[in-house]
């Protein structure tokens, strides 16, 4: 099994949230969307909802399979909260849910300083199973907390990740579940 790949496609993912979570366009978060304003992205894979005023991106950089933006809340505003989807092909390496979260928790420790886990669980919904991380950590000026569930089914992982400033997520962490809730693996 060749791990150095896996762990140096997660560490691309990271920074490329990092480098295009930030812009420049302007807009509230705090208003309260109704669910049935929502749109979908229905795929082969999956499909998941999210906010009519959240911006998708489905240009495939770095690897992920969307991008869900929101809006920033203020001219001085300069990070959007983010959501996206990681699909990652699993052949040859056999991994385990579990094998996969080891990965990943050595992972997040190399790409940041001052790393705080402070949820690491396995879900269990009906026949299906994920591990729910949330973690705080700083890369340069930066310092982000992240929510993120991983599905390993069959040969592929499925990683669905929430990134915020740290200071703002708990602000974003309530829309971003509702959008987590959504996602659903076909």
């Amino acid at each position: 099994m060749n791990t150095a790949k896996t762990i140096l496609f997660f560490l691309i993912l990271i920074i490329h949230n990092l480098v295009y979570g930030q812009s420049q366009s302007t807009n509230s978060e705090k208003d309260k969307i109704q669910l049935s304003d929502w749109k979908s992205l229905q795929k082969d894979e999956f499909t998941i909802k999210y906010p009519s005023n959240w911006d998708l991106d489905e240009s495939g950089r770095m690897g992920t399979s969307f991008y869900l933006f929101s809006q920033l809340s203020d001219k001085d505003d300069i990070f959007r909260e983010n959501i996206n989807l990681v699909i990652q092909d699993l052949k040859g390496y056999d991994l385990t849910l579990d094998e996969y979260v080891e990965i990943s928790e050595k992972q997040i420790k190399s790409l940041f300083y001052n790393v705080q886990v402070s949820l690491n669980d396995r879900i269990r919904e009906g026949t299906t199973e994920y591990q729910k991380v949330i973690y705080s950590g700083e890369k340069g000026t930066l310092h982000l907390k992240f929510e993120q569930c991983y599905w390993v089914i069959g040969d592929k992982a499925f990683v669905l990740t929430l990134t915020c400033e740290e200071n703002e997520f708990d602000n974003y962490q309530s829309i971003g579940e509702s959008i987590f809730d959504t996602f659903e693996i076909k």
